[in-house]
């Protein structure tokens, strides 16, 4: 913290010292007023106003000036006005001079944190039954005082060190009174006397409200401190240098955070401030909680300074309040004392909350370009390492050894002048057009630290002193007069503000301004006529002119400094050079003013030559310079023809010179003297190396605005066309040019790239359209078949059709199924004539198929298929807003994903809309306002995610998922239009194109990413080095890491059944027969058991083990059985969430994640029920091999016991009821039972059965009469009534068919309503409402276009779910007053409130009271939060999609990552198993993995190797979450990976049998083993090599083991490039197999215990583990086994051997006691098993089911 000042002890007055009340050193805006207070009986400033913005009071008057404010404590007495937002903005300086802004507002409804700034929702709430809006201040707000700890808030969210506080804004609407600032902690609730007996320091008299006389503080005010003072927090910053990254990762997540000190009602915080106004009518009932979004979190070094277990957790902190409930006040000894009680009350958060994870999605990563306003501003950096150029309105710092960008954004346009200090410290940066705002910021860092408006109408030149505290900048007033300028910049570090030392007019032309090396006082200027010195004296700034003599026409260009010849010490010994339009270089004396030499460049040419050969200086016709620059040793100078000369500084002859492209506009010699940097005003920008006279180009640039461009994803190239009829082509990688077509006579307008072959295709304005070479780089074939500009271009996906269209309005058509491709149709009058040339003129389908543009006129799109030009769809735009009072007209189209069918249209009135490309209607709601201007390019992701639109100068990205649900994120950078987005083909980066090419990173290509929980911002990682082609980290597909739970009550604990109930235990069998089985095939499919891939043999007699005792103990389970049917129950009231996970039913606690499991049934559970008192589960499976019926076990919810067991269908039962009274339970079989079963609570006795005539599809008790039930299934509603004499209960049927307005579907779900009213869903999409109880259907309306398979009711809110993923919520408050109106009600007053789109057909879901917020569940295998007010879906429970193929581990087991086919790679944290990292690369499966050893470097230099199905392997950085290379070392799927044990070496196999060696850095393979060609490589595993008595030498022992049943072992010393073969195993071929038509896989591994052996299994002659012995050559030992293994993991601390087999089961082996013990638990064959490094865990998998496996000590 700052050192205390005096004059602020022992608290400051903040409104008094800065004189609030004469506005001279503060500002107001808006409605502010000076108004009396009746509780406070005195006056206060009221900020009202609707706009909070627009209304405030800020301190001090003018953002450059500060407070200055040291106090760690500032107290701000303030009332909220009812009902009414306020907001609070802090700007506080840390102590590395770094300005945060800290704001709270009942605004904001979640934490939100920065590096720059902290956002915390403080949110008042009345605890009456009558609740004010959310958000809202309640109508009894009271006066507060906010007491918050500047100091700690620094350090807890952003690991930072207090300075200072700068700058005060209170915004509207709110009373404040004052605001003070101190060291000191006060308690405003104690008085004097109360101080004598209490350890407190209490509120000043001046700072207390006062309280009447025998009354309370507490009931009076209201008290906040922030942070909680029981927040341990560290007294300084944790130095990130003190552990290694991964430490940091280690422990449990981020506790909440305890109590504060005192409130009116004790109010504990997490992040945000949440206060509570008592009343005499509050309710002890909660609301629920929304669940936590993700943080922000990354995985650089530099920013490792996370939560661990002990520390508090940085950026993971709760972003909502829990609030601690106590209305008891207890007096003692005069001492206000509070107790607390332990409930929780959670305050729930509405609105909407940010749309995309991570936030920012895009990250710029490269630029493509140079200048923008001029290409003289190119500096070198002091080290000569970088150099720093400007790009329009991006300022790019380019390390020119590796190529690496870097940049300063925040202009909004051009740059127009640069200056860096001589320390690297600071970079000035002025931009174009008035008012010329200028920047100034920390070059080290890349923030800015100040913004300020120059005085000068537009900035042409900057100069910095060498030390960087002055600053000088040379431009023109409103008036077109030079003026110079001097600013102080030596204050900015630490008040963020800049100070105007002088300024001066003159009428003389400047074209350069320095600032001399020898002293910071003065300077020099040339320009047309003058050359003139200068003087910093006081405030003044004066210049004297220099004698030019017969020099004073000349027009100079610019000038440079030099010591003088004779080295004299003197800094007025200096020499000025400067140059001129002429030739002329003019050395001037410093100190005399005058002229010492003049010399002149002069070409001479050859007889015949059109070059110069050789240069003079002498008289004639001299060549023009335009820029020179000085090193000790040398001279610089480039001129307008093109070339860069190299002179000493006597100027006697050429030492070096370098010809350009173009005139060279700017020169600059390296501090070092070796390079010289040159830039011409052609867009290049290089530099000439001195000692090998080589010339290496930095940047290349269009020298106008791009109009279109297209990709090319085999080379990874990309095609621009620009305005300076260029067509250029750039490599993607390194952002280099590598081709260059320029065209004289014609522009070129519109590119695409031939998908398969080298080849692009480039259209006119003279409306021909050439095909070009890539490879022969030159025009291949030409039509002319258009006689206007081409305004459109774009090919099919398979190549075979290419599309034009030209501004008269013609459409053709061209065969390109060969390179002489050629015209097949030309189509006149079909495209909009006169539209300009765009990206999206014309659009194919993602499948080829059709083909859409905008015409024939602006007002209509139609669509086409794209091989008949059959016109399938024409659309009027004009009529699709029949509100608007002017036709609409299109302006570009865009298709979306196949599976989707969407046609995107962007329109002149700012919208998008979205059209069915196969039916003429519109499709999902528009986007409206999405962009203020005509919008000429829009394109949608593969995945349908993200929606990217060119909008002005900027760049818009939507979540086309929740469309206008949630605003857009904005990226800024351009300085003119954009005119073109585009994904690139791996959807893994983004490139926009206007005045520049931006290359952006998409952080989540689905839903976006990350990284380890704790981290700051991915903001703060550092830069790439490298592509990130395929590897993106996905952010909302990472489970929760904490979800409150929404109970005052503790969520019951549960046991865990140690093993199945038999016999005895309180289960009972109660069986019933079923009738006959029949065969139906339905149209909706509820539950389809998943297909085991088991031998005849069964698994009988293996189970989960005891929960003590035995050798595992299930610890964890990874995914959520989408497979089922409402097989999720959460209850909100009491915290109970239970799910299906392959056989096991999972009860997780949401609060801390723990989960126990329920274990028992023989095949995959279909579908839970869970009791209306919460006390019992019902769970139901399918048949299994082992027996005939299907099993449903009954649940003792509290203890966690199976307490009955019946077996009630001989097929799959589809669904579970319990009565409302929960006495009788309800199981429907399915479509090929038709059975209806009820059984008594009371024994689980069969009560009653009937068989159905038809498939049923659901079933349900009337919620209001425990007697009524109801069926529905084909075409009609079965009501059942149940009738009870004595202990019979007969069953009365009542059966009404589905009107033909309904439509001819199935009914597939059902819910009831409000009395008397059934809701039923159809297969259709409709939803239809009956009347129970006239038994009649009055109403339906089309719900969605898919099956409806899911309705939940309460209140007057409905919940519809869909097979097409849409979850959709209704409000059918009218619909009960429409039930008298018979058939004639209308749909019209049923509205669709909101909307989401999930990832699978919705199969489960549950819902709070007020529908609210909900779990949902999809055939995804994925399990959803659900938040109506917020709009959002958060992942709770979500595996991988596919079968899991590898799972590795860190060296330090912290993490472990899985492989999917889905084509992921996920890294996840080990102790609680939540996701962190996922890599994802579409359309390929990840079919092996592996992660580098712990010797491999240091922790942050973690890579993972995977291999993919195209033959791709991959490398990832774990620390920085980027893919650092791709190589292709086979030509098949690779089948294995593995690392040599120093990490600098990668193993990998393929399915051709071939084993490729490659360095991981290079991406070079160097050998490559074909021994075991023929057959896949199905194992290779490496260890050190230990044993000596092989006879060979090496470091590394390596096997390879194949289909064919053949294992090599080789010792290797990659390094050397040494590879011997060991020893070579051949087992024999088994005559038949019981693998049912494919052979088991052979594996084998080292012994970690015995270096010597070798174990191997394999469809051998017989099912057994062989044991071989390297040293001796021969088998020593074989282990039976049941079966043929699937999988074998050997235990590296333990002899214990983990075998997975087919049949479901897993066996574990001792091998040193030769005993065995069998597991069960998941439902399909174990394909995969792994022991963790320690021994201490064991995962196994079976599909994409992931169990992890407790192993105790042994």
């Amino acid at each position: 913290m700052a050192r205390p000042q005096p004059w602020q002890h022992p608290f400051l007055n903040v409104f008094r010292h800065f004189r609030v009340d004469e506005w001279k050193r503060s500002a107001k805006q808006g409605d502010v007023a000076v108004v009396t207070d009746k509780t406070l009986k005195g006056a206060v400033y009221r900020i009202r106003g609707s706009v909070s913005a627009a209304n405030y009071i800020q301190l001090p008057k003018s953002s450059t000036q500060s407070l200055g404010l040291t106090g760690r404590y500032l107290y701000v007495l303030f009332r909220p006005l009812p009902s009414k937002h306020f907001v609070i903005h802090l700007d506080v300086s840390a102590k590395d001079n770094q300005v945060i802004r800290v704001s709270f507002s009942n605004l904001f409804k979640e934490f939100k944190s920065t590096a720059t700034w902290l956002q915390f929702p403080l949110v008042l709430e009345a605890r009456t039954p009558q609740r004010d809006p959310v958000g809202l201040a309640p109508s009894g707000a009271r006066w507060t005082c906010l007491q918050l700890d500047l100091q700690d808030v620094l350090l807890v969210y952003l690991n930072r060190c207090y300075g200072h506080l700068k700058s005060i804004r209170l915004c509207a609407s709110l009373l404040v009174r004052n605001l003070y600032t101190s060291d000191l902690c006060f308690e405003p609730a104690i008085s004097g006397a109360q101080w004598a007996k209490l350890p407190v320091t209490p509120m000043p008299r001046e700072m207390a409200f006062p309280v009447p006389k025998g009354e309370s503080w507490h009931d009076r005010y209201i008290h906040i401190r922030f942070p909680s003072e029981s927040l341990k927090v560290p007294s300084k910053p944790i130095e990130k240098s003190c552990s290694p990254p991964e430490a940091v990762l280690l422990g449990p997540g981020p506790q909440p955070l305890p109590c504060p000190v005192a409130s009116s009602k004790p109010v504990r915080f997490s992040v945000s401030p949440v206060v509570q106004t008592p009343s005499p009518t509050a309710q002890s009932g909660r609301a629920p909680l929304a669940p936590r979004p993700f943080p922000e979190v990354s995985l650089s070094q530099e920013c490792s300074d996370a939560s661990n277990a002990d520390g508090p957790g940085f950026h993971s902190l709760e972003p909502w309040a829990r609030v601690e409930a106590s209305d008891v006040h207890t007096a003692a000894a005069g001492t206000h004392v509070l107790t607390h009680e332990s409930a929780e009350v959670p305050v729930a958060r509405t609105g909407s909350s940010k749309g995309f994870l991570p936030d920012p999605v895009l990250r710029l990563k490269g630029v493509i370009g140079f200048g923008g306003h001029s290409t003289r501003q190119a500096l070198w950096t002091p080290d000569g390492a970088a150099v720093v150029y400007p790009c329009h309105a991006v300022i790019v710092v380019l390390l020119v050894d590796t190529g690496e960008q870097r940049f300063f954004l925040g202009h909004t346009d051009k740059v127009s002048a640069l200056a860096l200090d001589g320390s690297s410290s600071l970079l000035a940066s002025a931009q174009a057009r008035a008012p010329s705002m200028m920047r100034l910021w920390d070059f080290q860092t890349g923030r800015c630290l100040c913004l300020f408006r120059s005085p000068m109408h537009v900035v042409c030149s900057l100069s910095f002193s060498d030390s960087g505290a002055l600053l000088c900048g040379v431009g023109k007033d409103h008036h077109g007069r030079t003026m110079v300028m001097a600013w102080g910049t030596g204050q900015v570090g630490l008040s963020g503000e800049v100070v105007v030392l002088a300024k001066a007019h003159t009428d003389f032309d400047v074209q350069a301004f320095r600032v001399t090396f020898f002293d910071e006082t003065r300077m020099a200027s040339c320009g047309q006529g003058s050359v003139r010195l200068w003087r910093l004296r006081g405030r003044a700034l004066r210049s004297c002119p220099v004698d030019l003599g017969e020099h004073h026409a000349l027009q100079f260009t610019d000038l440079a400094f030099k010591q003088a010849r004779d080295g004299c010490p003197e800094p007025s010994a200096a020499m000025l050079l400067v140059c001129s339009r002429s030739g002329h270089i003019l050395e001037i004396d410093c100190q005399r003013m005058v002229v010492r030499h003049a010399r002149r460049l002069l070409p001479t040419r050859t007889p015949g030559g059109p070059h110069p050969q050789k240069q003079t200086f002498s008289s004639g016709p001299g060549i023009a310079i335009s820029s020179l620059s000085i090193s000790p040793a040398m001279c610089a100078v480039g001129s307008e023809d093109g070339f860069l000369r190299l002179w000493p500084l006597d100027f006697s002859s050429v030492l070096l010179e370098a010809e350009h492209e173009g005139p060279v506009s700017s020169v600059c010699v390296s501090p070092d003297g070796l390079r010289v940097l040159s830039a011409t005003s052609s867009g290049h920008l290089g530099f000439l190396d001195t000692l090998s006279r080589v010339y290496h180009m930095l940047a290349r640039s269009h020298t106008a605005p791009v109009l279109a461009l297209a990709m090319e994803q085999r080379r990874g190239q990309l095609a621009t066309v620009s305005q300076d009829r260029t067509v250029r082509i750039w490599d993607l990688a390194t952002l280099q040019q590598l081709y260059d077509f320029t065209s004289s006579e014609e522009a070129p307008c519109a590119v695409t790239f031939h998908p398969t072959r080298p080849t692009f295709f480039c259209g006119f304005s003279s409306g021909a359209v050439r095909s070009f070479s890539l490879e022969a780089a030159e025009v291949l074939v030409e039509h002319t078949c258009h006689r206007g500009a081409v305004t459109g271009l774009t090919a099919t996906p398979d190549g075979r059709l290419l599309f034009s269209s030209c501004s008269r309005g013609s459409l053709a058509q061209y065969s390109c199924a060969d390179p002489q491709w050629h015209v097949l149709r030309v189509a006149a009058d079909m495209v909009c004539p006169d539209a300009p040339a765009s990206p999206s003129a014309l659009a194919v389908s993602r499948d080829g198929r059709l083909l859409a543009f905008v015409g024939p006129s602006r007002y209509t799109v139609t669509v086409m298929g794209s091989a008949s030009l059959d016109e399938l769809l024409r659309v009027d735009i004009g009529t699709l807003d029949l509100a608007s009072s002017r036709l609409d007209s299109a302006m570009a189209v865009c298709f979306g994903p196949a599976a989707l069918g969407h046609l995107l249209v962007s329109t002149s009135s700012n919208r998008v809309v979205v059209l069915r490309a196969v039916a003429h209607r519109p499709g999902p709601p528009c986007l409206p306002g999405v962009h203020p201007e005509p919008c000429p390019s829009l394109t949608l992701s593969e995945d349908a995610r993200f929606l990217l639109i060119a909008a002005g100068r900027t760049i818009k990205v939507w979540d086309y998922a929740t469309q206008a649900s949630s605003g857009p994120q904005v990226y800024i950078g351009h300085s003119e239009p954009v005119q073109a987005v585009a994904f690139s083909p791996d959807q893994q980066q983004v490139l926009s194109a206007g005045d520049a090419v931006f290359l952006w990173d998409v952080l989540a290509a689905t839903e976006s990413d990350q990284s380890f929980p704790g981290a700051p911002p991915a903001c703060k990682t550092g830069p790439d080095t490298g592509p990130l082609e395929d590897a993106v980290s996905r952010a909302s597909e990472l489970p929760r890491q904490q979800v409150p739970k929404p109970s005052q009550a503790s969520p019951p604990r549960l046991g865990v059944c140690a093993r199945p109930p038999e016999g005895g235990n309180g289960a009972r069998d109660t069986r019933n027969s079923g009738a006959p089985r029949t065969t139906y095939l339905a149209s909706c499919k509820a539950f389809t058991p998943a297909r085991v891939s088991c031998s005849p043999h069964s698994a009988k007699g293996t189970c989960l083990p005891p929960a003590s005792g035995g050798w595992l103990r299930l610890k964890a389970v990874v995914g959520y059985s989408g497979n089922g049917r409402a097989n999720m129950v959460w209850r909100p009231d009491t915290g109970f969430f239970a799910y299906t996970c392959g056989r096991l039913v999972v009860v997780e606690d949401l609060h801390s994640g723990a989960q126990q499991h329920w274990s028992g049934h023989s095949a995959e559970i279909s579908t839970l029920a869970l009791s209306h008192s919460a006390q019992v589960l019902a769970s139901a499976s399918g048949r299994s091999s082992t027996t005939a019926h299907c099993q449903i076990r009954v649940w003792d919810v509290s203890g966690g016991l199976c307490q009955h067991l019946i077996f009630p269908h001989s097929t799959t039962v589809l669904a579970l009821a319990f009565s409302p009274d929960d006495r009788l339970l309800v199981t429907l079989g399915d479509h090929d039972g038709h059975t209806l079963a009820l059984w008594g609570t009371a024994t689980y006795d069969l009560v009653s059965s009937t068989r159905l005539p038809e498939p049923v599809h659901g079933v349900a008790f009337n919620p209001w009469d425990a007697g009524e039930l109801t069926c529905v299934g084909q075409g009609t509603v079965t009501f059942w009534l149940l009738q009870q004499r004595g202990a019979d209960i007969s069953l009365q049927v009542r059966r009404e068919p589905v009107p033909e307005a309904v439509g001819a579907g199935e009914l597939t779900s059902l819910c009831y309503g409000a009395p008397p009213l059934l809701y039923c869903g159809t297969s259709s999409g409709q939803v239809c409402v009956w009347d129970t109880r006239a038994g009649r259907c009055f109403l339906s309306w089309e719900a969605d276009d898919g099956g409806i398979g899911l309705l939940l009711f309460s209140g007057s809110r409905l919940v519809s779910g869909s097979s097409t993923g849409r979850l959709r919520l209704w409000a059918v408050g009218a619909v009960s007053e429409l039930r008298c109106k018979g058939s004639g009600a209308r749909s019209s007053s049923v509205f669709m409130e909101h909307e989401l789109v999930l990832d699978g057909a919705v199969v489960s879901a549950s819902f709070d009271d007020s529908m609210d917020m909900g779990i949902v569940g999809t055939t995804a295998g994925t399990l959803w939060f659900v938040s109506w007010a917020e709009g959002t879906s958060t992942r709770l429970i979500s595996g991988h999609r596919s079968k899991v193929n590898e799972v590795v581990f860190s060296p330090g087991e912290s993490h472990c990552a899985t492989c999917s086919e889905d084509g992921s790679v996920r890294v996840w944290a080990l102790a609680s198993m939540e996701l962190v990292i996922q890599f994802q690369v579409l359309n390929q499966s990840c079919l092996c993995l592996a992660w580098s050893p712990p010797c491999c470097g240091r922790p942050e230099q973690q890579r993972l190797a995977a291999g993919y199905g195209d033959g791709s392997l991959r490398i990832f950085s774990v620390s920085r979450t980027a893919m650092e290379l791709k190589m292709h070392p086979h030509p098949v799927a690779l089948t294995t990976v593995a690392f040599s044990t120093d990490g600098q070496t990668v193993l990998s196999g393929d399915k051709d049998g071939l084993v490729a060696v490659s360095h991981p850095r290079t991406g070079t393979t160097f050998r490559v083993l074909s021994d075991h060609q023929g057959a896949p490589i199905s194992t290779i595993c490496v260890t050190c090599k230990e044993c000596e008595d092989l006879g060979v030498e090496g470091t590394d022992l390596w096997l390879a083991a194949s289909g064919d049943q053949r294992v090599s072992v080789w010792a290797s010393d990659w390094l050397r490039n040494r590879c011997e073969l060991v020893d070579w195993l051949s087992f024999p071929m088994p005559a038949t197999t019981e693998t049912q038509g494919h052979l088991p896989p052979s594996l084998a591994a080292f012994c970690p215990w015995d270096g010597a052996l070798l174990m191997y299994v394999g469809p051998g002659v017989y099912k057994e583990v062989i044991i071989y012995n390297l040293c001796q050559k021969q088998v020593v030992e074989k282990i039976p086994l049941p079966f043929f293994a699937m999988s074998l993991s050997l235990s590296p601390g333990t002899h214990l051997l983990a075998v997975g087999f087919a049949e479901c089961m897993l066996r574990l082996v001792d091998c040193a006691m030769g005993t065995a013990q069998d597991f069960a638990g998941h439902d399909n064959a174990v394909h995969l098993c792994r022991f963790t490094p320690s021994a201490r865990l064991l995962f196994t998998a079976a599909r994409n089911e992931i169990l992890v496996w407790e192993v105790p000590g042994r």
